[in-house]
């Protein structure tokens, strides 16, 4: 069965997941972790996207990223960034296969408090995984550059901390959140499974309006009959 076309229109930020092929791990040592974050910032360049989150996990990555109207369309980036690092496992490791499980996943989200959460739940992900207590000792995130202001020279200046003044109140409120999302354990565990879109009601039904996009993708199959005396 032909892939279905991924709608990606310029307008929107995504949360993008990528996972290695049988979830095997993509970065063995350091020198990984420094060569992605190195193709990252040549393909951020190049086709001028803004990155507003990340993690770099052992078997799987997470972005947040805004393509530009000047700049290249999120296929072309996630092909790039895809195919560059792939090359070099490849050739360091001689792995010969899939590297890549599938396409990657792209998630629509709305610019508030919904983008926060998208963001809280990727740079959180050490901590759900229980390599790190406190995200901010997790080296490969963003974590740092929002929750205090790290230089970090991939990470573009946040699209809701545009709108606040302060930058070290900005800070704290972004570290408080985090902390608040961090209680609740399990926050957002599995939200994201299944989601094309993320945001509001009304946000969602514009983007479906719009573009013909459902919220949640909907299981393959035929649903389950429900047993005899079962309510």
């Amino acid at each position: 069965m032909p892939r279905t076309a991924r709608i990606a229109p310029k307008e929107f930020i995504y949360h993008v997941l990528t996972r290695g092929n049988n979830r095997q791990d993509i970065f063995k040592d350091e020198e990984d972790y420094q060569k992605y974050l190195e193709i990252l910032q040549k393909y951020k360049e190049k086709y001028d996207f803004r990155l507003y989150h990340y993690v770099l996990m052992t078997n799987h990555l997470h972005l947040v990223i805004e393509p530009t109207e000047r700049g290249g369309e999120l296929s072309e980036i996630m092909k790039g960034i895809n195919l560059s690092y792939a090359q070099h496992f490849k050739n360091k490791y001689r792995y010969i296969g899939h590297f890549w499980q599938d396409r990657y996943k792209s998630i629509i989200i709305s610019k508030d408090e919904y983008l926060l959460a998208c963001g809280s739940y990727v740079e959180l992900n050490p901590v759900r995984a229980g390599i790190v207590e406190n995200p901010k000792d997790y080296r490969w995130s963003s974590y740092q550059a929002n929750a205090y202001g790290k230089q970090d020279d991939l990470i573009d200046q946040h699209v809701i901390f545009d709108n606040l003044s302060q930058d070290d109140v900005v800070r704290k409120e972004y570290r408080k959140f985090v902390q608040e999302m961090l209680k609740k354990n399990k926050a957002m565990r599995g939200e994201m499974e299944r989601r094309t879109i993320y945001g509001g009601h009304d946000f969602i039904q514009r983007v479906n309006k719009k573009y013909k996009m459902e919220a949640v993708i909907k299981k393959r199959g035929r649903p389950k009959k429900e047993l005899a005396g079962n309510e």
